[in-house]
């Protein structure tokens, strides 16, 4: 055999993971299928490798199966995106009965919360529904709706309980609310680096999270094994209505993505969602915190990246 054909025959040996010859040849081992890498895995350590920052990511195609993660049980600064227990423990209680979500809730001058959202914006009194208030939570992260649903489902330590006997204890704890958050920033005296708190220290998060954790409770969402069909179905529509956050999941792709961000720019810029491909629903978790460089740069990648994620589906139906 020609040294030109022996090679050619190894590499078709290494690229099939089957059995090749040595240079000296001999007979090599398979490589076992445990320890190959997919080509999902590929494009997501590839769109990690140069992330500006601390990134995690979970990716998982609903209709194929297939998974791929980087530091996917590692805890990140959740910023809004611990809204979503939130949201979700609110539908569960309203399935129950527990809460109405036609409900109207007189907003008063203290529960006006800073940062982001348009309830701030409004004349002291306004009485949305419960449901108006859970949108606003989602689709502008509303930090006014935020607390007040809070409290409507019973506390924070009602969220972590729920979230212990849920089995999300280990990658979700929503750590306080968002008044509780904002009264500790401002209480920072002057000259301390309140982004270094925000990289660092825990007791200056809103939640902690796990790109696992995160993705799998999306994925519970849209397989509604964690709601009803109807409150799936409506949280989705919820997050399909996100209007921030257009430089991150959705920047590149032309098919609908249901998601939710959490922010704290410059450092933070998190998106996790469900992106309805042509090949299927996708579970994007994408977790980017302690960013370095230009904000816009570090949300352009997690764009790009959702884009070559898409691209590997779809161009294999």
């Amino acid at each position: 055999m020609s040294k030109a054909c022996l090679a050619a025959g190894n590499l078709l040996a290494l690229c099939c993971g089957v059995g090749g010859l040595t240079a000296a040849g001999r007979a090599q081992a398979p490589v076992p299928a445990t320890q190959q890498i997919s080509a999902l895995q590929q494009i997501v350590d590839a769109s990690l490798a140069q992330f500006p920052g601390r990134a995690g990511v979970w990716v998982k195609h609903l209709t194929t199966g297939d998974e791929a993660a980087v530091r996917a049980d590692e805890t990140f600064n959740s910023a809004s995106v611990i809204k979503l227990p939130v949201l979700v423990l609110a539908y569960q209680l309203a399935a129950k009965g527990t809460l109405l979500l036609d409900e109207r809730l007189t907003i008063h001058k203290a529960d006006i919360r800073g940062g982001s959202g348009i309830f701030r914006y409004h004349d002291a009194g306004l009485q949305p529904t419960l449901r108006d208030v859970l949108m606003q939570m989602v689709i502008t992260s509303d930090n006014t709706a935020t607390d007040l649903a809070i409290t409507k489902v019973g506390g924070v330590d009602r969220v972590n309980a729920w979230l212990r006997e849920s089995g999300y204890s280990e990658g979700l704890r929503l750590t306080q609310t968002t008044g509780e958050l904002f009264a500790k920033y401002g209480a920072l005296p002057q000259g301390v680096n309140r982004n270094d708190k925000t990289n660092t220290d825990r007791a200056y998060w809103l939640g902690e999270m796990t790109p696992r954790a995160t993705g799998r409770m999306l994925e519970a969402i849209q397989r509604q094994t964690i709601v009803s069909t109807s409150a799936g179905e409506e949280i989705v529509r919820m997050m399909r209505a996100q209007q921030a956050g257009a430089r991150r999941l959705p920047h590149f792709v032309d098919v609908p993505i249901a998601h939710k961000t959490g922010d704290f720019p410059p450092v933070l810029a998190n998106d996790v969602g469900i992106v309805f491909a042509r090949s299927g629903p996708i579970i994007i978790s994408f977790f980017a915190n302690a960013i370095t460089g230009p904000y816009g740069e570090a949300e352009d990648r997690i764009g790009r990246a959702t884009q070559t994620i898409v691209n590997h589906f779809d161009a294999a139906r």
